[in-house]
C-alpha cells in the first residue's frame, strides 16, 4: 500500500509523550490561516513511499515510543494511515494522531468514510481540532493552539464522547 507523504521525522520530543516517529501526510482539506505545515495542503504535492517500508523503519527504532500521524490531515488518507497504525501497534508503539477535525466530526463522518473508524480505533491519542492563530498557545503541551483538544480514543469511543486528557497526563502516559 502506497501513502502520500509530506515527510518523516524519525525522532521528534514535540509531537506526542516520548520519542516519536512522525509521518506528516500529505493532503490536507482544512487549510488552517496560520498553519505551519502549508506545504502539505496540496493532495498531489510530497511524494509517494510504501507503508511497509515506513513500518519497517519504525521498527527499527531503538528509541522510538510511539508513532504520530501527523500533516496536512491523516484522515484525508485513514485507510493508508490505519494500517501503519495497527501494524506498529502490534508492536507495542502508541499512536497519536493529529486532526483538524473535531472528534464528534470524526465519528460522524465516519458513518460514510471509509478508514475513518479504522485509524480512530488504532489512534491512542487525538489531537482534534483546526489551529486558530487567534487562540495560538505555544506554552500547550503537543498543541499550537487553546481549542485544540487531547483525546484519548479507546475511552472516548467506549463512552461515545470525547474524553480529554489533561495536561499533566499526556506527559506522564
Amino acid at each position: 500500500m502506497k501513502i502520500r507523504l509530506a515527510g518523516i521525522e524519525r525522532e521528534s520530543v514535540v509531537d506526542g509523550p516520548g520519542i516519536r516517529f512522525v509521518i506528516f501526510g500529505q493532503g490536507c482539506p482544512h487549510r488552517c490561516p496560520g498553519c505551519h505545515n502549508k506545504h502539505t495542503w496540496d493532495p498531489k504535492g510530497g511524494y509517494l513511499m510504501d507503508a511497509d517500508e515506513i513500518i519497517k523503519e519504525v521498527l527499527q527504532s531503538r528509541i522510538v515510543r510511539g508513532v504520530t500521524f501527523s500533516g496536512g490531515e491523516p484522515f484525508y488518507q485513514a485507510s493508508a494511515f490505519s494500517y501503519i497504525g495497527r501494524e506498529v501497534k502490534k508492536h507495542g508503539f502508541d499512536v497519536v494522531t493529529y486532526s483538524g477535525y473535531v472528534f464528534e466530526d470524526l465519528l460522524e463522518l465516519a458513518e460514510s468514510r471509509e478508514g475513518f473508524w479504522e485509524l480512530l480505533y488504532c489512534t491512542d491519542y487525538l489531537i482534534d481540532g483546526p489551529f486558530i492563530l487567534a487562540q495560538k498557545d505555544l506554552s500547550l503541551p503537543f498543541r499550537g493552539s487553546r481549542n485544540q483538544r487531547i483525546i484519548d480514543v479507546k475511552k472516548s469511543l467506549e463512552k461515545g464522547r470525547a474524553v480529554l486528557m489533561s495536561d499533566w497526563d499526556i506527559l506522564v502516559v
